[in-house]
Formats: C-alpha cells, structure tokens, sequence
C-alpha cells in the first residue's frame, strides 16, 4: 500500500508538494496537470503533508488495521513514542491519557523510552569503540531511506543499531510473550513502511500516528473525563523519554557532546539534515565526526503530530514531563532491566535501495534551459522558487521528466507578460472592431430604416397606381402585388388574399392562365421584356408590359385594361398618334406625288385626335 497520497480532486495545482519534496518523489509529467508520488522513491518525511493547503495529500491510514488487531483474541500491546508528552498537552496527567490508549482494548501500554536507554548505551559501545569509521545514527527513519535510496554508497556508514521502535518491539515480546501483537503510537509516518521490513521478533503489526490515535479516541468516544489514572507497564524507561528532543538519544547514554572532547555532531530538519549527508559524503576525512541525524526538527515536530505544533513549546513540555517521570525514579529497578534485555540482538544490516535516475545529456539540459530563457546564466543560483537548487538542477529534473517548464516562476512570468501583452493588443483590436461593428450596426439599421421608408413609398405608390402591378421571382411566386392587379383576379382567387395578405408568396401559375403566366416564365429565362402585349383575360382585353428586373431572378409587369375609358382614350390617342407619325412619314415620302392631298388627310386625322382629346361631358366640365 502506498505510503503517500494524492486527492485530485482537491489538488489546487500550486505544485508547493513538488518544490518541497527533497528527493523529488513527487513528478509533474509534461502531459498531466496533476503532481504524481513515485513511491519507491519517497521517504516518508511528510513535508508535502505540512505545505499541501487545501489538504489533497494524505498519508497510510493504519486505523483500521489496528481495529481489526484490538478485535481478534490475541493480546496486543501499544507501544507510545516518548514524544507524546509534547503532542499531547491537553491532556492533564499522562496516566489518564494511558488509561484512555488502554481503553481502545490494549492488553499492554508501554513506552518506548526503555527501548531508547538500550539503543543510545549501544551507540555508546560503537562510538567508544572507535576503529576509524565514521557512523550516522540509524534512528530517524526518513533519514535511513534517504541514504539507501540517493547515497547508497553511504548505506555502510548507517550505525548498525536497530530503531527505537524494533528495540523496545523486542522488549515486549520477551516480557509478553512472543505471539502478542503491537501496535506503535508515534510522530512518523515512515515507521509505517520501516515496521513492514522487519520479519523476527521486532515486527510491529500495526503503526498509528498521533493524528490517527486521536481520531480513534475521537471515534469511540474516549475522552480524559471518562477513564482513571494507569501508568505504563514495566519495564520503564531513564533518559530515554528525551527521545522527542534530538539530542536526547545521546543524553540517555551520557555521550559525550561537547565541542572540545565529544565526537558526534547533532543536525535536525530538512535543509541541515540534506547538507550533513552532503558533507558527511565530501568531508568526512576532514570532519572527523560521527553524525546524529533527523529529519524533522526532533521527533516532536514529526508529520505525524498535530498541525500547527510549536517546536520551543514542545520542547519544554517534554522536559517537564522527564523532570516529573524521574523524581521517584527507582533507579535499581532499571538497571537490572537493562541488564537483562542488553541480551536482545539490536544489530541490523542495511541494504542500498538506489533510485536516483540517470543523468540526462548535456544537450537535452540545454535544450530545457533554453526553453526556460536560462541558458546564458546556468551558474547562477536561481530564485529556487521551483524548489530546486539552481535553474540548472530544475533542468535536469525536467529532462529526467520529474518536472514540467511552467514550474519556473521566471518562464511562467515571462509567458504570462507575452500573454498579457498578446491579450491587451488583442483587446485593442477588439475594442477597434467593436467600434467599427457598432457604426457598421447605426449605418445598417439607419439603411435598413430608409430600406423600409422606401418600400413603404414604393407600396403607397404601387397601390396609388390606377394599372395592376405585380412583381414575382425566379419560381414565379408573388413577391409583391397592388390592389389593382388583385381586382383583375378571379373572385376565387381573390379570396386568396384574405388568407395571404398581398398575395406574397402565392404561386402565379394558380392566379392567371396558362397564356398569361407562360409569358413572365419567358422574360425570366429568355431576359427579353414584353412590352404593349394585348391580351384577353376574363372577358376583359388588358395592354401587359412585362420587363426583367434582376436578370433571371425578378420580373414585373403593368398590366392596364383597355376597356376602361381613361386608359381607352389614352391608348387611342396613342395609337392615332403613332398612325400619324408613320403616315406622315410616308406623306414626306410621296408629298410630291400627292400635292395638297397630303394637307387635308393630316388635318382629318389631327381632328380625330381632337375630337377625342374633348372632354365626355361638355357641360359638366364647363359649370
């Protein structure tokens, strides 16, 4: 089961898990938004746990492992960290927070401090028998797989001393019996995956952190108030309650730590810790130490205690708690015990576990510095706002595919002021064309208004118009049509009208005959206008002049009936005016011929024409 978690679905993408990982077990594909954990290569230190802020990373739930443990009928014993007197302040008296562990169902409640007096007196033994070899302390789990994983070369520097946890897990089982299960209470999450490597008598079953024991108190309903004061089952520890404070493993054994005589060099939390190995692997000839190691800060601020935990506090809580535990310390008692479980073998081998990968080429670092506009400043430290050392370390994690360009705050600043940029240029032109939009929108609405003014005109005057109009289009379908032309209709056709107003969209062809209709088909197709076409219709002769609008599309025509009188004078007159015209040319022609015969045929027509230019009712028009 992984160790390390990720909830997508709450990751807010500030990749801060990433840029903290010391390791960079945590990967940003080029291809995924979202921050992946390589498993085998985390170590369990829990700093992505303390900077993920909208809680998406969680941890190896062991809660429900150690229920099904208390619920089976085997005895089983809880092992608590010394660091629980700085972990857990609010409870007034450690007995009570003892009776309220055994309440869950805990046969046995012992502290790992006895476990701690046995480990420092065994680094004590290693340190005091020294054959030129230079150890780190094996006691911090973060710190063991960090050196087996990325400095395995100092895997046989690791002090061949078990943990804390496995010692004092040996402890209970010769004192319990060897088939009783334990669980451990404690600050560290990589105790989880260190209790799995352990397969002899120092297997612990089960690991809870004290987040998850206080959600198991929080379950059943355990609380102070609730349960009486029980101490811890023996055998008791001395010193090794100042465990939580990183000195006080060797405070246990009195190892000596002053500047002048000692020779162990103490370093805790993440940025001290990664420069001791680092040094420790460089300058050890030179250094000349022994090197005592944490992670954290002590185990008082482990990943596994509550949020918001202030170390100095802590600190102080934990020597309180030493200082009253030893009052009325039964010194003898605790002799004879160490002397008795001195016998259990706390010796370990490890082994190197190397994930680092491999070095990428110089020209594909490059290529990344490029990209990222680095390449002409690759010495420089950087702004390390991507959580690597120098922008040349951030390279190589992208072109090991650890990381992604957009981590680096300089190319991601750059991108965004070009986009910025882009987006005000972007915007001006769009303001621009807006602009030009809405005066394009004022000139199409005032030309659409004048459109409707002039077709309102032209409407008004088609119906003025005393001859029929109709304009049609290329499916000879009525676009447009007067009253007039309307009137001429069948009267059941004009009952057409009533149900398409205008006849608009009616089809022509259901109108008029087939002689009629036929000849607007042929001024569409042949684009040839008809014009003073006689043509009979409903008893009626009507004069059609039929002419091309839009060629091929649009057609109209002016049909008049000659049989009303206005339009059968006019066409008279028009006719004799014609006939006229075309004798007097044949006058000029023959004028010599004919003599004064000419004068008197054009007086007779001249006074046709008159007499029909005279008024039909003298005496109306002369009152």
């Amino acid at each position: 089961m992984a160790l390390i978690n990720i909830d997508t679905g709450k990751c807010n993408l500030s990749y801060a898990c990433v840029r903290i990982c010391p390791v960079n077990a945590i990967k940003v594909e080029a291809h995924r938004d979202y921050p992946e954990v390589m498993h085998n290569a985390c170590i369990g230190c829990g700093h992505c746990l303390k900077v993920c802020s909208p809680g998406a990373i969680s941890f190896m739930d062991s809660k429900e492992e150690t229920k099904a443990l208390l619920g089976s009928e085997i005895k089983v014993a809880a092992i608590c960290g010394p660091s629980i007197s700085g972990e857990f302040h609010d409870i007034t008296d450690y007995r009570k927070f003892v009776d309220m562990i055994r309440a869950l169902g805990f046969e046995y409640v012992v502290e790992a401090s006895f476990g701690v007096d046995l480990v420092a007196h065994k680094y004590k033994e290693l340190f005091d028998d020294f054959k030129g070899k230079y150890y780190i302390t094996a006691n911090c789990p973060s710190v063991v797989s960090f050196i087996q994983k990325f400095h395995p070369e100092l895997t046989e520097n690791l002090a061949p001393i078990v943990s804390p946890m496995i010692a004092m897990t040996k402890v209970v089982r010769k004192k319990y019996g060897e088939n009783v299960k334990v669980v451990y209470i404690g600050p560290c999450i990589e105790s989880k995956k260190e209790s799995e490597k352990i397969s002899n008598d120092g297997k612990v079953d089960s690991v809870l952190t004290f987040t998850e024991l206080r959600q198991l108190f929080s379950e059943y309903g355990i609380t102070e108030k609730k349960v009486e004061f029980s101490d811890f089952d023996p055998p008791i520890g001395y010193k090794g309650s100042l465990y939580p404070i990183s000195t006080g493993i060797l405070e246990a054994a009195d190892i000596d730590q002053l500047l002048f005589s000692g020779n162990v060099i103490t370093a805790e939390g993440r940025n001290n810790m990664l420069e001791a190995v680092k040094q420790f692997e460089k300058h050890i000839d030179s250094i000349k130490k022994h090197f005592n190691l944490f992670y954290n800060e002590g185990c008082i601020m482990g990943p596994g205690t509550s949020r918001g935990g202030e170390k100095y506090k802590r600190h102080a809580l934990v020597l309180d708690y030493v200082k009253k535990r030893l009052l009325d310390f039964d010194m003898n008692t605790w002799k004879n015990e160490i002397r008795e479980y001195s016998t259990l073998d706390m010796s370990v081998k490890f082994k190197a576990d190397d994930q680092r990968l491999p070095f990428p080429d110089e020209e594909k670092i490059q290529e990344v510095l490029q990209v990222i506009g680095k390449e002409n400043n690759v010495d420089e430290i950087g702004c390390a706002s991507c959580g690597y050392a120098s922008c040349r370390d951030f390279a190589i994690a992208v072109a090991q595919g650890l990381a992604k360009t957009e981590m680096c705050l300089t190319f991601t600043l750059k991108n965004r002021h070009d986009y910025i940029k882009t987006l005000r240029e972007t915007n001006q032109k769009l303001a621009e064309t807006q602009s030009a939009l809405r005066k394009s929108e004022k000139n199409a609405r005032r030309d659409q208004q004048l459109a409707r003014e002039s077709f309102e005109t032209i409407r008004t005057m088609l119906e003025k118009l005393p001859s029929s109009v109709v304009l049609v289009d290329h499916e000879l379908k009525v676009i447009q049509a007067n009253k007039s032309f309307i009137n001429i209709l069948d009267e059941e056709v004009r009952m057409i009208e009533d149900v398409i107003p205008g006849l608009e969209g009616a089809d022509l062809k259901t109108l008029l005959p087939y002689n009629f209709h036929n000849l607007f088909s042929y001024v569409l197709s042949q684009d040839h206008n008809i014009i003073n076409r006689d043509l009979h219709f409903n008893d009626i002769l009507y004069n059609v002049s039929i002419f091309t609008i839009r060629k091929n599309k649009v057609v109209g025509a002016v049909i008049r009936d000659l049989y009303v009188p206005e339009v059968r004078k006019e066409e008279v007159i028009k006719r004799v005016t014609d006939v006229i015209d075309k004798n007097l040319e044949l006058v000029q022609n023959i004028g010599f011929l004919l003599g004064e015969g000419a004068s008197e045929t054009e007086a007779m027509l001249n006074s046709i024409i008159e007499s029909y230019k005279m008024p039909e009712n003298p005496e109306k028009d002369g009152e």
